[in-house]
């Protein structure tokens, strides 16, 4: 989160994340959506800590790519640190396009 309660660069976990702004995190991919053919392209993942159960909404945060249908390396497993504007859409807390750095990849088993 950029704020002045946290460090310049410090990724917050997706549980301490404000309401709205801009903000910095990190979490681990749940699940992504596929938008079909006949949809406007839009690629979605639903981002959770690992570390805590993903009860309720407050603990889940979805990032959606627009126009694109895949983003490489993108996956349930993988650990990525986003950065953009946060918002709330349809009551999730929502991040769009975002830049995102892959910190780690989950090994196909």
């Amino acid at each position: 989160m950029v704020d002045a309660s946290q460090p310049p660069g410090e990724a917050v976990p997706i549980s301490g994340l404000p309401e709205r702004g801009r903000v910095l995190c990190q979490g681990f991919i749940e699940s992504v959506t596929y938008a079909p053919a006949t949809q406007v392209a839009a690629f979605t993942a639903i981002v959770t800590d690992h570390d805590r159960p993903a009860t309720g909404r407050r603990n889940r945060l979805r990032v959606i790519w627009l126009g694109r249908r895949r983003v490489p390396g993108i996956d349930a497993g993988t650990e990525l640190r986003l950065e953009g504007m946060l918002t709330v859409r349809d009551g999730l807390p929502t991040i769009f396009n975002p830049r995102y750095e892959i910190l780690s990849h989950q090994e196909n088993q």
